[in-house]
């Protein structure tokens, strides 16, 4: 892991987060409905996730979400996991009534 920040771009036609890392793209896709964002899905290989990449986009995505105030809903099973990990840290981002 590098602790670089990550450049992540938000496709909304496409209606997912994307960013480069070392020349390989990665990607979370994503569905809103009102003041909700759905992580649904992580694209990325499994060497850039095995150098702790992974953990790194799913914290720049979680930034964004958290900037825009909206609420987020994991339901890719690697994000949610990384939210249970991290569930102090990250529960004020989860809709009332939602325990992951």
């Amino acid at each position: 892991m590098s602790g670089v920040e990550l450049e992540v771009i938000d496709n909304e036609f496409l209606r997912q987060f994307e960013t480069t890392i070392e020349g390989q793209k990665a990607k979370i896709e994503y569905s809103q409905q009102e003041r909700k964002i759905f992580l649904t899905k992580l694209v990325m290989s499994d060497e850039l996730a095995e150098k702790g990449y992974d953990e790194e986009f799913i914290i720049a995505v979680f930034k964004i979400i958290e900037d825009r105030n909206i609420r987020l809903v994991p339901t890719s099973p690697t994000i949610a996991n990384f939210m249970r990990k991290n569930r102090r840290k990250y529960k004020d981002l989860l809709p009332v009534g939602i325990n992951i």
